[in-house]
């Protein structure tokens, strides 16, 4: 593993955040600060597909990255906020479903965070 990939798998890894390429690299300049976004670009795409960061992606949003640890995710709908969240684990029943070809899955659940809710009940008050 280079010194890039290496600082960028630590970033990713390190982060609660879920970070975009634009704030991994925007740390990767902190200790690196000749390296260029392309650095950033490339890198973030060569864990990947190497299967040592995940890639989360929303439509309308930026791709963001993770860890490879295994949870799931709660993205509100209204504010675009990620979270990591942990439901019941259905490798069993979807491998019982889907059979030999089964390989992984990635659940994403779309809500309506607390914050968010707040901020509509109180425009509904006023």
């Amino acid at each position: 593993m280079t010194k890039y990939e290496m600082e960028i798998y630590n970033i990713i890894t390190a982060s609660t955040e879920h970070p975009t390429v634009e704030q991994i690299y925007a740390q990767l300049r902190e200790k690196y600060p000749k390296a260029v976004m392309a650095t950033a670009y490339n890198n973030v795409n060569k864990l990947w597909k190497a299967g040592l960061i995940r890639k989360i992606s929303v439509e309308g949003m930026p791709d963001r990255y993770d860890r490879i640890m295994k949870h799931d995710h709660l993205i509100c709908q209204r504010c675009g906020k990620l979270a990591d969240f942990s439901f019941e684990d259905l490798t069993a029943s979807l491998r019982g479903q889907m059979g030999e070809g089964f390989l992984s899955y990635d659940l994403k659940v779309f809500y309506i965070c607390p914050q968010c809710r707040e901020r509509e009940k109180r425009k509904k008050t006023t």
